[in-house]
């Protein structure tokens, strides 16, 4: 039987467990945010199997091959709270939000489909028609501005119209 005393004890110490789980953390989200977004608001199958091949990828890197739980409990405590500490810091510090958080971009305005905003952010005509059904829009002129936010989703602000009832124009 494992000693249980041993399963805690520290084999790396704790300023190295952390030292590794912040430069891991800040590495991926870098890598990340490089990235970009790719979709709108969900996480497909190709994103999920990103996620855990970085996260089998850089696991021995961030515990130093340590068998210990608490380095294990140590790094992750760092990898919890490097989001809560930066969400602080974003309140009480506007201007680091403009650093770490994509822009939003404008998908359309006034009824017109911004096409080099949609290329930039690699979101298709069948994507965005897709949203835009999704939040009731049945015709793109009725359209005053759509934005993809920083965290995905798409925002719709509708204008009141007096459209003719010749069906939609969110066809394919």
């Amino acid at each position: 039987m494992p000693d249980i005393g041993n399963l805690f004890a520290f084999e790396q110490g704790i300023a190295e467990m952390a030292v590794r789980g912040t430069v891991m953390y800040w590495g991926v989200f870098l890598l990340l945010r490089v990235a970009g977004r790719r979709d709108i608001g969900s996480l497909t199958v190709a994103d999920m199997m990103v996620l855990l091949l970085v996260a089998d990828a850089i696991g021995d890197a961030m515990s130093a091959g340590s068998q210990s739980l608490a380095d294990g409990l140590t790094v992750a405590a760092v990898l919890v709270g490097w989001p809560f500490v930066v969400d602080r810091l974003q309140y009480y510090i506007p201007g680091l939000a403009r650093l770490l958080e994509p822009r939003r971009v404008c998908l359309i305005r006034d009824g017109q489909l911004l096409l080099n905003h949609m290329r930039n952010a690699c979101i298709s005509r069948s994507e965005l028609f897709a949203q835009l059904r999704l939040k009731g829009v049945a015709n793109v002129r009725e359209v005053h501005r759509a934005y993809l936010e920083a965290h995905g989703d798409i925002s719709v602000i509708t204008r009141p119209a007096s459209l003719p009832a010749n069906g939609s124009t969110l066809q394919e």
